[in-house]
């Protein structure tokens, strides 16, 4: 059964004809009691300061030996998911820190289809995650440091779904820092 998102009062909700696959009230408790940021800095619920909270899971990643790549999904200026690289803890290649993060939103929101989130992520998705990603339909994605190597906007930069709109360079330099200290314990 294919399942459509609407926001229904700042929040998803499924529209399935069967009421099974509907957010139970106990379910939209938990997505609403999310905190909402309660700065009045503005510049607080910009970019920067979720690719910070993107930072936070790259920093846990490297601390597990992973490859620091962290990733966050936010709806209405609320984080709904955090993820980090876990291909190691897992002994899994698909597990990279946005697919993490897009399971975890999905599960969240309750279906499948990620429209009106952002994804932050400190590396540029590499092209499974970007299929993933279009698949999902994925409203934003802002990313840090470029993968020059294995990035999907080298390898097929039309993978993402037409209507992303795409955010490079976020705080890069600071992204880029770590993956560059991480690889240097290697040399």
């Amino acid at each position: 059964m294919r399942t459509k998102s609407y926001k229904l009062q700042g929040r998803m909700k499924p529209r399935t004809k069967k009421a099974e696959f509907m957010l139970s009230d106990e379910e939209h408790e938990r997505i609403t009691k999310i905190p909402v940021l309660q700065d009045n800095n503005y510049h607080m619920l910009h970019d920067e300061y979720f690719m910070r909270q993107a930072l936070q899971e790259a920093h846990t990643a490297f601390e597990k030996n992973e490859i620091p790549v962290g990733a966050v999904v936010v709806v209405n200026q609320r984080i709904i998911a955090r993820a980090h690289n876990l291909t190691e803890l897992l002994n899994d290649v698909t597990a990279h820190a946005e697919m993490q993060a897009i399971t975890a939103a999905a599960n969240i929101l309750g279906g499948k289809y990620l429209t009106d989130c952002t994804l932050y992520v400190t590396v540029e998705p590499c092209p499974m995650c970007a299929g993933a990603l279009r698949w999902a339909q994925l409203t934003r994605l802002v990313y840090g440091a470029t993968d020059e190597k294995r990035g999907y906007s080298r390898i097929s930069p039309h993978l993402l779904h037409p209507k992303t709109a795409v955010t490079p360079g976020v705080m890069a330099e600071e992204c880029a820092d770590l993956m560059r200290l991480f690889f240097a314990r290697f040399r």
